[in-house]
């Protein structure tokens, strides 16, 4: 019998569209039961149709921004400029955002807890916080990150110091008179150490953002990044989106400085006797793993007498951070009249006191 060879190969079929959930609008992937954000029960989802954006570029900080194309004006959430313009994302040249982090946070929920904030400390807030015009500057936005995990392997040698006590003899004056005490001092033995360490560092996020820089961002960190979900354009819709601005190699420079750290940090930790001094460490990194992943946050952005604030909320846990101005006329008032309070206070009881006699 003759035999027959035939070569077959296996067409890859196209990955199945989910569609955001109608609560939060969280990515919820076909199959998903409940959304993984805010728990709402989910029907079965029907293909998810292509988003349809439209992309600025801000000529102030420099952000590059996605927002629905039916959108007819655009204000930067970043630098709250009108200066921006229109630009095609397939002229950059960027890779497309792996994962994604879904709003676990409604917008209602944000603007609450954005109004409360603002209301926080109001009496040493400026009386005409309220002609800043913040009426709508809350805005949910996926920001990219950059996320990195490395292998660090490191040598170190430092100085180990372990405390060992004696009693000496001293002569001090009491009342005039020369007397003999004892006391217990601490000395030092110092040996070197040397010796390896071995860590693998991940989960670190540096903002892929020039227009929230990297202190900011970790203002409102850390995020549950167990709910990554692999990105697809359809999580995207009814959110502002960022292009990133901070190139992956910008980024791992300073995440590298940041595992530098740690990794001294570590080794201190780890090293025997009661002190040391002199540490060096020196890390080789290897297995590098970079993802770049959109996170959930809702910003404002607004001027008041020509400075710049921002009030940031994490979409995803509902940390707040933000900065609000100052009235430091209200402040000069509160000291004055706790100054005047406290020498009015004195006044009495040096009254009572001459009264008294």
């Amino acid at each position: 019998m003759d035999s027959t060879i035939v070569d077959a190969e296996l067409a890859e079929q196209p990955a199945p569209h989910g569609a955001p959930c109608p609560s939060c609008g969280a990515p919820v992937e076909p199959g998903d039961r409940f959304c993984n954000s805010c728990g709402l029960p989910q029907a079965a989802a029907a293909p998810a149709a292509e988003v349809a954006q439209k992309h600025f570029r801000c000529q102030g900080c420099g952000a590059e921004v996605a927002v629905d194309a039916d959108q007819r004006s655009y204000v930067c959430p970043f630098c709250d400029s009108t200066y921006v313009v229109d630009f095609s994302p397939e002229d950059s040249g960027r890779q497309p955002p792996e994962f994604v982090v879904g709003f676990a946070v409604p917008p209602d929920e944000a603007s609450r807890r954005f109004d409360h904030w603002l209301r926080e400390n109001t009496w040493f807030r400026p009386g005409d916080l309220k002609l800043a015009q913040l009426e709508g500057k809350l805005r949910g936005i996926y920001l990219p990150f950059w996320s990195f995990s490395m292998l660090a392997e490191s040598t170190w040698n430092a100085q180990i110091g372990e405390y060992w006590y004696r009693t000496e003899t001293y002569t001090t004056t009491v009342n005039g008179k020369t007397v003999t005490r004892t006391r217990r001092v601490r000395e030092t033995e110092w040996w070197g150490l040397s010796g390896l360490h071995h860590n693998y560092y991940s989960g670190y996020l540096v903002t892929g953002s020039r227009g929230l820089a990297q202190p900011e961002s970790q203002r409102i960190q850390p995020f549950r990044l167990e709910a990554l979900k692999r990105y697809q354009p359809y999580f995207l819709a009814g959110w502002l989106s960022e292009e990133y601005s901070v190139e992956r190699e910008a980024a791992l420079a300073q995440c590298r400085a940041e595992f530098e750290r740690r990794v001294e940090a570590d080794v201190a930790a780890f090293l025997p006797g009661d002190t040391h001094s002199d540490l060096n460490v020196h890390s080789e990194f290897s297995q590098v793993g970079t993802d770049l992943i959109l996170l959930p946050v809702y910003l404002a952005t607004y001027r008041y007498q020509d400075k710049l604030y921002r009030f940031l909320l994490n979409g995803q846990t509902g940390k707040i951070a933000g900065d609000k101005p100052l009235s430091w006329r209200r402040i000069s008032a509160a000291i004055g009249t706790g100054l005047g309070f406290m020498l009015l206070l004195l006044l009495v009881l040096w009254l009572m006191g001459v009264w008294g006699r």
